[in-house]
């Protein structure tokens, strides 16, 4: 149901019941100054009903306001605050600039005026500025949580992005630590079990010196892809530098590893057979289980980082069975 409103009598009562009535006409004049003389370009794009947006919902809270103000309305998660924000993520999502999206309310503004301007006979003195002050305040906080939204979207976009690996978008190598530890810790009080398993590429340096470095990094995220496509949701990748690549599989039990482990090398021949990876491209991997083989995301780190170094040493013995695009395997149940 719909929150109960307690009219107050007198003209700032009508005053508000009328810009709730002509909602969706103050906001079609408010878009069409938007786009006169092309002021707010993005808005050219749109067809009617986007270009309007939340506009006719922000101009019926406002006459809620002018009728009644409440502070729980304007609050952070309040009813017009959460439709302010979200009004801002549509516009950015639409391709506004933040520029664009505080000019809509500053025309909203205008346009509101002009109706009050036609409404005010019979209105003291004390009303003209009671109705200043609540479309101005309402305004001007609307205003507020789009550019607060823009800045949030902004502030999380930034902090994902230091976490991240630039060229695959996997995590990098202190992200993937710090989930590591958070994640043992959360496996240790509920009794689950987790896999690292650690790979990198190998032979790597002459696929950079044969092919270039362009070709080299689009390995590289082909790989990464690749060992992103077959992770869980909960489960995460990451490039720990150069051509190392680490995946954390949650809630795992100790063959985990090995099952991972074939999947890849199975995927990677098959790169190789649509020819995406070169011809004699191979991987290393090892596997660490918690609790299995160690208790503590340093052990985990280093002993899968060792079998991995191991499976790349027996590769270079001439290990049967480690051909190109095969995995030998190094993560004993």
């Amino acid at each position: 149901m719909g929150d109960v409103l307690v009219e107050l009598p007198g003209a700032l009562s009508e005053l508000g019941a009328e810009l709730r009535a002509n909602g969706w006409e103050l906001a079609l004049e408010a878009i069409e100054e938007g786009l006169t003389d092309d002021v707010i370009p993005s808005l050219m794009r749109l067809g009617r009903v986007a270009q309007l947006g939340d506009m006719p919902t922000f101009i019926t809270e406002l006459g809620r306001e002018v009728q009644r103000p409440m502070p729980e309305r304007m609050r952070v998660g309040g009813p017009l605050a959460a439709i302010a924000r979200d009004h801002a993520r549509q516009r950015e999502a639409l391709g506004f600039a933040p520029r664009e999206v505080v000019t809509e309310f500053l025309l909203l503004r205008r346009v509101l005026w002009r109706f009050v301007a036609g409404h005010l006979t019979g209105l003291g003195s004390g009303d003209v500025i009671e109705i200043e002050r609540r479309i101005n305040d309402t305004i001007d906080r609307l205003v507020v949580e789009c550019v607060v939204a823009y800045f949030d979207r902004a502030t999380a976009e930034l902090a994902d992005q230091a976490r991240r690996d630039p060229l695959t978008g996997l995590l990098n190598h202190q992200a993937f630590s710090d989930v590591l530890a958070l994640e043992l810790e959360r496996a240790r009080r509920y009794d689950h079990g987790l896999t690292i398993v650690f790979f990198d590429l190998d032979r790597f340096k002459e696929i950079n010196d044969t092919f270039g470095h362009m070709e080299g990094d689009r390995v590289l995220h082909r790989v990464g892809d690749l060992a992103s496509s077959m992770l869980r949701g909960s489960d995460v990748a990451s490039r720990m530098g150069g051509d190392e690549f680490a995946v954390l599989l949650l809630e795992t039990d100790r063959h985990a590893g090995e099952r991972f482990r074939r999947r890849l090398a199975a995927g990677v021949i098959d790169m190789i057979t649509r020819k995406e990876l070169p011809a004699d491209f191979a991987l290393s991997a090892g596997c660490a289980h918690f609790p299995t083989n160690a208790a503590d995301p340093d052990a985990l780190l280093r002993l899968a980082d060792a079998r991995q170094y191991e499976t790349k040493r027996q590769a270079r013995l001439g290990q049967k069975g480690h051909v190109p695009g095969t995995v030998p395997r190094t993560c004993p149940n």
